[in-house]
């Protein structure tokens, strides 16, 4: 057992160490959403309405607000840097939490250790999810703190524990969705099966405390004028992804979610399945309740995504705290720990890889540096003469967040377009018929137009290539 944790804890070290490579790759995806959005309630001097293109995304901006104070701190050349940091404290913090859930649940300093090794270790976390500048990470550290803490409070009848988990609940709503009131919902329904947790969880004053977790939303939706139809927005998001495809696809999606999951989970969570497969798991569990309970909020929470046409692996982060706990349980009772170790190691190891080289190369050489050198290039054309821009899709994000970054604090982010526009140009995914074909881009494959009215059609083109 002591080598055990000392494994863990070089291995966590580890883990932890191979996130600083990520925080300074090149734009990815969708992570414009939150660089754009932040600089622009900054530059605004907004608070309360996250915007893009001038335009109410009817999201709620905890994270922008997180992400404003540290760039403001560190910059606002590294907004990219600080965000992917906030995501990559908040996987850390997760990781945290889950650590103390299961050291409070079992008792056991070395398995606490370990099972926060086999949630760092996962394949999607550490390699993508869990420093992506996206929601994710954040409402996932909310989220799951919430489900945690609530555990302890019905398991030690503590109301501080229920009020702090109350708090965090509310935090995830403005992080990102109401998903955050099923998730813990979920965890509270789970717990209310076993008798001593139900009369605490339903004594009059937890249900008073409960109560408390509705003022947020109250006050957010119903109070502030500046979010009023966020939450009719943030309800029909949830209803889209619900929305039916064909049958072929769904079928597909049904068919192949669980091996999908299983393996962005994995190693911990293949390896489980594998033990549990071929018979290894010998030991008595010594806590059935609460494994009991760690598999009936796990599969609770991931049964709405498995059978939704859109249950995208995304909105699983805060359960895969519960996957990671319920996978360690298995191995660690198979005594399979050292197995599970090389390949954790391994893990680590080609993160390493991919974090110094793989990546690197791959954003040198096909998607990355390449929106770089458009946004200077575009910035170079337009000069001081109007720059809209009305493309909503992730390539355009990430070449105006670097434009943004160009202007600031000087000048304005790019919005889009005013009804009437008689002089500028006009970054589109396509030509709108009433201006003129400037220069067209082809980035990374994605064609982007730069369109022109007025004076601004007649300014040399200093573009020399439109290919990147």
């Amino acid at each position: 057992m002591k080598n055990v944790l000392m494994s863990s804890k070089v291995l966590l070290l580890l883990a932890a160490l191979s996130f600083i490579p990520t925080l300074f790759f090149y734009t990815v995806g969708e992570e414009g959403i939150y660089t754009i959005s932040s600089m622009e309630m900054w530059f605004n001097d907004n608070w309360l309405i996250q915007t893009m293109y001038g335009h109410d995304l009817h999201r709620p901006p905890l994270l922008n607000w997180l992400v404003i104070l540290l760039a403001d701190s560190l910059g606002w050349t590294h907004v990219l840097l600080s965000t992917r940091l906030i995501s990559v404290i908040a996987t850390l913090g997760t990781v945290g939490w889950l650590f103390w859930l299961t050291r409070r649940l079992f008792g056991d300093h070395h398995f606490a250790l370990f099972t926060a090794l086999a949630c760092l270790a996962m394949a999607d976390l550490s390699l993508y999810r869990g420093w992506l500048a996206y929601t994710d990470p954040v409402f996932a550290f909310f989220t799951f703190g919430a489900m945690a803490s609530l555990w302890i409070a019905a398991t030690d009848r503590h109301r501080g524990w229920l009020l702090l988990s109350v708090i965090l609940v509310s935090c995830a709503l403005l992080t990102k969705a109401f998903t955050a009131y099923v998730f813990y919902g979920t965890a509270a329904f789970a717990l209310l099966w076993n008798r001593d947790k139900r009369m605490f969880l339903l004594s009059p004053t937890s249900l008073l405390i409960f109560l408390f977790a509705l003022i947020t939303p109250f006050i957010w939706f119903t109070s502030l004028p500046q979010t009023s139809g966020h939450g009719g927005s943030m309800v029909g998001e949830i209803l889209q992804k619900l929305s039916a495809q064909n049958a072929g696809a769904y079928f597909k999606h049904f068919l192949l979610y669980p091996f999908e999951t299983l393996l962005r989970l994995s190693p911990a969570a293949l390896l489980a399945a594998y033990l549990l497969l071929r018979k290894r798991v010998t030991r008595v569990e010594t806590l059935p309740l609460a494994m009991r309970e760690a598999i009936v909020i796990t599969l609770l929470c991931l049964l709405p995504y498995w059978l939704s046409p859109q249950g995208g692996i995304r909105y699983l982060l805060p359960i895969y705290p519960f996957v990671a706990l319920i996978a360690a349980r298995i191995i660690w009772r198979a005594d399979a720990t050292v197995l599970a170790m090389r390949w954790f190691t391994g893990l680590i190891a080609f993160k390493f890889v991919f974090a110094l080289f793989l990546f690197p190369w791959y954003q040198n050489d096909f998607r990355g540096a390449n929106y770089v050198q458009a946004a200077h290039d575009i910035a170079l054309q337009t000069g001081p003469v109007p720059l809209y821009v009305n493309d909503p899709r992730s390539v355009s994000e990430n070449i105006v967040s670097e434009i943004d970054l160009r202007r600031l604090p000087e000048h304005a982010p790019l919005t889009r377009p005013p009804t009437e526009w008689d002089n500028g140009f006009l970054l589109s995914m396509e030509p709108d018929g009433r201006s003129r074909i400037f220069i067209r881009l082809n980035v990374a494959n994605d064609d982007l137009y730069l369109l022109c009215r007025g004076i601004a059609c007649d300014i040399p083109r200093v573009i020399d290539k439109n290919k990147y």
